[in-house]
């Protein structure tokens, strides 16, 4: 009795024709549907019983798309799909449609509610919702380690015979207890007798209404949904339901006539007790509410003076008005210390092994007496580029992305979210932007998709719109070697780290106090509207699985995106090859380019090869600096310097000042997203139009603050 290897191939997740199914191996395979709240340990059970390392959630930068993974126990194959997490299956959100619909047409033989020990109450929530729709239901109760912690005890057996559903207690961090959730996994899925599930039962009018409408309904459905369940969707108007019927089942209930008399005769019924609009779902959470305390009643008991006093204590300093946001910047600050500090020598590691690996292709094409130029293209414009990007982005990516990730394992980020929330609010905007916005640090493009967990379409937009305000893991190389050459140069020895990590943290907060304003500009002109209210969980800290981390971190975030920049950055290796080596008049097409845009580059503090660096570096922002290297050189190829004194030297040459530094230090911070942001950003929206917003906001602003600060500076005669 265990657990085998898992693997992806013996279901597959499929939506095609408008059908959502699984596709089994054979016909003994039962698919068995994860759901639970977020936070909940909900990917630890699904991981430590597929084997797969992989984070399913809805915090900035987890998929909401269903995962899936399969394992065999006593001979019998299990597909295990992870659905997003959710406190609900109302459909108010794109996380709670696909875990509705899922549940409701993806047919599993079983489904598995996770829930919190340390607040069972409030995740019962989802449970009740879940039994309405199948009976095949298993609620594990996990985290009851640190329900002990809390001085927590919950009376499993009584619990059981409450719902009428089995129940089983995990601490699935250790893997206690995820043997038995199989067991009565199987037990549940060889039997075909449906459980008698505890019964919940809304205020008379509402269960009368629900009563004169479910025979048509139980009619046309035939059994294939629970016809009281969709009752009772119908009368709370839930359009959602209706589209993902006609798409999945291909019913549409209102074209139905019995179905509509007996809709409007129901609805009557319930006007006649002013029961109408929001009142009636408010009628149906308040009813689920308390038959969720009724549950509870008995079968939980904690000492209320010692449960969660440890966290009630750290929040005091990590929430606070006086320490949390200072906090927060040390714990910034201390990240891209360790990020700038670690990423020197495997950076330097990686390109001397790449650019040796470049001497013996260079070498084999002088040998096989290649065409000059065809060497040119593959090796000194693609290679070289493909290994300017490597190296510079994945040292500093493997550092920032397993630090963020266990500031989110520990529990901090909501905290983050928590202590921002005023300023967003006070900004017009949606308290998750703080999340999505921390995700676009590692990545702009992760921060965009991460903007999924914000409800409201409208300040989803306006998350995606300004993402772009905090910098990237690609432009970090940029900003920390101006910092380093121009800034941080008069600091000798170890506190050199220090000063470029303290004002690259000067640099972040004034990208964070831009995202506000613009967030509030956009919220009074193209994106007016009332800022939405949303109930913020802060979940238990808990000690983070480092291992785990690091391997998810690295193949999840870190290989992901540098994958994404390797494919759009050849491409530009080969356009850079060619401007900086098909001459006109004696002179590059890139320096004509240069000189062209020369003017409008003073004007805003910069050059015109600066400008054109920029617009180069549009697939990868990383080989901003090697484009302005070799433009100045005019080599012809990407080139670098041997330390960043040397490079000190160079752009000196070519008329830099401090408040060139500055001015390009504030354009890489604002101007257009990257490639990968841009095609991310048309698929979230679905809009040429809000793509070319989002390229054109961050751009406009960069120009406007470099205009006012190199021509204000220029009146002072402070350069």
């Amino acid at each position: 009795m265990g657990l085998s290897g898992a693997s992806t191939g013996a279901g597959v997740l499929n939506c095609c024709d408008g059908l959502l199914r699984i596709e089994k191996e054979t016909e003994l395979d039962q698919v068995v549907a994860l759901a639970g709240n977020p936070n909940v340990g909900k990917s630890t059970v699904f991981n430590n019983l597929t084997g797969m390392n992989q984070h399913t959630g809805n915090w900035p930068g987890k998929t909401v798309a269903n995962a899936q993974g399969t394992y065999r126990y006593q001979g019998r194959n299990f597909i295990l799909v992870d659905i997003p997490g959710t406190y609900s299956l109302m459909a108010n959100s794109e996380e709670e449609e696909i875990a509705r619909d899922f549940i409701c047409f993806g047919n599993p033989d079983a489904t598995v509610v996770v829930a919190d020990a340390t607040c069972l109450e409030r995740n019962l929530n989802l449970v009740l919702q879940t039994m309405e729709i199948s009976g095949h239901v298993i609620l594990c109760v996990n985290l009851l380690d640190e329900a002990r912690k809390k001085k927590i005890r919950i009376d499993l057996k009584l619990l059981s015979q409450k719902l009428g559903i089995p129940v089983v207690g995990t601490s699935a961090r250790s893997g206690k207890g995820l043997n038995d959730l199989m067991e009565t996994v199987m037990r549940l899925t060889r039997s075909d007798q449906k459980a008698t599930p505890f019964p919940i039962t809304y205020d008379e009018a509402v269960e009368k209404a629900i009563e004169l409408l479910r025979p048509a309904v139980d009619h046309v459905l035939s059994g294939k949904l629970n016809s009281r369940w969709v009752s009772l969707k119908l009368l709370d108007g839930d359009e959602s339901l209706l589209k993902s019927l006609k798409k999945y089942l291909g019913y549409d209930l209102l074209s139905f006539q019995d179905i509509v008399e007996s809709l409007e005769r129901a609805r009557s019924l319930l006007a006649e007790n002013s029961i109408t609009g929001d009142l009636f779902r408010d009628r149906v959470v308040t009813r689920i509410i308390q038959n969720c305390e009724d549950i509870c009643r008995g079968v939980i008991v904690c000492d209320k003076e010692k449960y969660a006093e440890r966290d009630r204590k750290i929040d005091r300093i990590l929430t606070s008005r006086a320490t949390g946001i200072p906090i927060m910047l040390l714990l910034l600050l201390l990240i891209f210390w360790l990020t700038i500090t670690g990423a020197n020598y495997p950076s330097e590691l990686i390109a001397a092994g790449l650019f040796w690996v470049e001497d013996r292709l260079t070498e084999f094409f002088i040998l096989i007496s290649a065409p000059a130029w065809i060497r040119g293209i593959l090796i000194d414009g693609i290679y070289r580029t493909l290994a300017w990007v490597v190296s510079v982005m994945l040292p500093p990516m493997a550092i920032f992305f397993p630090l963020f990730t266990l500031l989110e394992d520990l529990g901090y980020l909501p905290r983050v979210a928590f202590n921002l929330d005023d300023f967003f609010r006070k900004a017009h905007a949606h308290g998750k932007q703080a999340l999505t916005m921390c995700m676009g640090f590692g990545c702009n493009a992760c921060g965009v998709i991460g903007c999924r967990i914000i409800d409201s379409p409208r300040e989803r937009l306006i998350a995606i719109l300004t993402n772009n305000f905090v910098p990237c893991n690609g432009r970090f190389p940029t900003l920390i070697a101006v910092i380093t050459m121009f800034f941080a140069a008069a600091v000798s020895g170890p506190f050199q780290s220090a000063v470029s990590a303290l004002t690259l943290t000067a640099v972040i907060v004034f990208g964070v106090f831009m995202t506000m304003i613009i967030s509030k500009i956009l919220s009074k002109t193209i994106l007016k509207g009332m800022p939405s209210s949303f109930n913020l969980e802060l979940p238990p800290y808990r000690r983070p699985q480092i291992g785990r981390v690091i391997v998810r971190s690295i193949f999840d975030r870190t290989l992901f995106v540098l994958q994404r920049a390797v494919v759009v950055a050849a491409p530009a290796g080969l356009v850079i090859w060619l401007l900086a080596n098909i001459h006109v008049g004696g002179i590059s097409l890139l320096a004509h380019c240069a000189d062209f845009l020369d003017p409008f580059g003073r004007l805003i503090g910069m050059d015109g090869y600066i400008l054109m660096a920029f617009i180069l570096g549009f697939p990868a922002n990383e080989i901003v600096v090697p484009i302005i290297i070799m433009s100045y050189m005019a080599t012809g190829a990407l080139t670098d310097y041997e330390s960043l004194a040397q490079l000190h030297t160079l752009f000196v040459s070519h008329g830099w000042t401090w408040l060139t530094a500055v001015c390009v230090m504030l354009f890489s911070l604002m101007h257009w997203p990257c490639g990968t942001t841009c095609l991310t950003i048309h698929k979230e929206t679905q809009s040429m139009k809000w793509t070319l917003l989002s390229f054109a906001i961050p751009t406009v602003t960069g120009i406007a603050v470099c205009f006012l600060v190199a021509n204000s500076v220029r009146l002072l005669g402070l350069a």
